[in-house]
């Protein structure tokens, strides 16, 4: 679901075909600037990546003459819809249908307000003119594609710099399965899963920004470097955790949608992809210790029983 940002843009997550009929679709955080007017994606959430780092495609509003869903056109790309812009079509996907209406209306909305009234010959002179400006990539850069687990994965192969790493490894840990309709999703779990999904997650020790893959379970909530790992890199008990909130602090780490975990020795900060997997996650670590412990009952209550009875 695309959610409104602190700067009063639309933003979230969308698949992409970047090479036009390739059938390819990629991960992207999109960016809806009606100030700037400008429509851009990036390689994750900026907030995630390196300050100063390029989009990897944008386009202007005012080049934009219809969004409309695209089910028939593309009927194997589950929630497809278009953008037509001059002589191009971008074709994208949605995470789900209230997503793609979302979207759909939105962009709709943006470019009614942009577009300025030209005659069909001024309009279509001008869109002849926009199509060079109808960003790709900046750079030309080679991908590959992997069969992880009978996952398609697409990863870059030519990085600039060392932080080119990790943003194709951020690009392929982001395809969750809540995310891409055919992905496989982890294998099943010999305990009862209540929710699982990416969410990034600030480092106890260097306060850096890294995406992991979340998983809470009826005693547990622990976190992979992605949903292909076995092992968590930590498992966090349930009887530990005092409470689960709305970070307060959000501001002053100017991170939208931004949850905090506080256990019995540390606080652990969390951002969802949109306000509403953010209180989906609270709602459901929150349903989780109630379940666990019975209502009324805090995590020192319980550490105090757990002591007594040993």
């Amino acid at each position: 679901m695309p959610y409104v940002d602190r700067q009063n843009r639309i933003c979230g997550f969308l698949d992409i075909e970047e090479n036009e009929s390739s059938g390819k679709f990629l991960r992207r955080y999109f960016i809806l600037d009606t100030q700037q007017g400008s429509l851009v994606w990036f390689m994750d959430n900026p907030q995630n990546l390196p300050i100063g780092a390029d989009c990897v495609g944008s386009l202007k509003l005012t080049y934009i003459s219809k969004v409309s869903d695209a089910t028939k056109l593309r009927p194997k790309a589950e929630f497809c819809f278009v953008i037509n812009a001059g002589m191009r079509k971008f074709f994208l996907q949605a995470n789900d249908q209230q997503d793609l209406v979302d979207w759909v209306n939105a962009l709709n909305k943006a470019t009614k307000i942009t577009v300025p009234k030209l005659s069909d010959g001024q309009q279509n002179s001008e869109n002849q003119k926009a199509l060079p400006d109808v960003a790709g990539p900046k750079k030309q850069v080679s991908y590959k594609t992997e069969i992880i687990g009978g996952v398609p994965i697409v990863t870059q192969t030519q990085q600039e710099g060392g932080d080119g790493a990790d943003r194709a490894e951020r690009d392929a840990m982001q395809r969750s399965h809540s995310q891409l309709p055919y992905f496989l999703g982890r294998p099943a779990q010999e305990h009862t899963v209540i929710k699982s999904g990416y969410c990034v997650k600030q480092g106890a020790v260097m306060r850096n920004w890294k995406r992991r893959y979340f998983l809470l379970e009826e005693n547990s909530m622990s976190y992979f470097k992605s949903d292909l790992e076995k092992e968590p890199l930590r498992m966090i008990p349930l009887k530990e955790v005092h409470k689960v909130q709305e970070c307060k602090q959000s501001d002053i780490m100017m991170r939208d949608n931004l949850f905090e975990v506080v256990t019995t020795s540390r606080t652990f900060y969390i951002q969802a992809d949109s306000p509403e997997e953010m209180h989906s996650w609270i709602k459901a670590v929150s349903g989780a210790i109630v379940a666990q412990r019975g209502p009324g009952r805090s995590a020192a209550t319980r550490l105090k029983s757990d002591n007594e009875r040993l």
